[in-house]
């Protein structure tokens, strides 16, 4: 006796018959989540040239060939570290200038910002990530250009908000991030990061009139 056949359309398959597909996805993003929270944990303690990729691996509790499958060896690994260490420090930025005392004003949005930001790079495993390994692993071309996309339209947003309309609003938010890095790069190299912090912290702030 012949079977029939099954001719149920995809869209009314059950939820279940398509799922290999779906959980591979899942698979891999469990992975990948995983090799990134082992790299944040490594690379902020040990450094980028004294971890493994069979130390990151087990970290992360994955085979050496998930790790290249994923991001292609360490190298990779780092630049998506990187990348997520940068998403949430704009975060944290983001966050408190929305959440500041007087949020629709640009002068407060922009102190607001700056001393997440300060704030941010204390944290030991930012610092080492973004303003340590971060040149190191990747060169500083490559290392500067991760950092600026993530970060350069809220400070041209903030540098808008402040300078009159005739301004050269992107040459002046290079400049702003340009201190502000440096400001960052400062704390950390500071026997007295809390005297740093406030003179780096003032030093920035005496750029602000001059936006406006």
């Amino acid at each position: 006796m012949e079977t029939p056949r099954d001719t149920t359309s995809p869209a009314q398959q059950p939820a279940g018959a398509s799922s290999g597909r779906r959980t591979q996805a899942e698979r891999n993003a469990t992975t990948r989540a995983a090799l990134v929270e082992a790299g944040r944990r490594l690379f902020s303690t040990k450094g980028f040239a004294d971890v493994a990729t069979d130390e990151l691996a087990r970290a992360a509790g994955v085979t050496r060939g998930a790790l290249y499958h994923q991001y292609d060896g360490k190298s990779g690994l780092f630049a998506a570290v990187l990348e997520s260490v940068e998403a949430e420090v704009v975060a944290r930025v983001a966050g408190a200038m929305d959440s500041c005392a007087a949020p629709e004003d640009p002068a407060h949005r922009l102190l607001a910002g700056l001393d997440a930001y300060l704030d941010a790079c204390a944290d030991p495993m930012i610092h080492r990530i973004t303003l340590v390994e971060g040149p190191a692993a990747l060169g500083w071309r490559s290392w500067r250009e991760v950092g600026h996309r993530h970060a350069i339209g809220l400070v041209e947003e903030s540098v808008r908000a402040l300078a009159p309309p005739q301004a050269p609003v992107t040459a002046l938010a290079h400049v702003l991030m340009g201190a502000l890095g440096e400001a960052a790069l400062y704390v950390a190299a500071a026997e007295d990061p809390a005297l740093a912090r406030e003179e780096a912290r003032a030093a920035v702030l005496a750029l602000v009139p001059g936006l406006s």
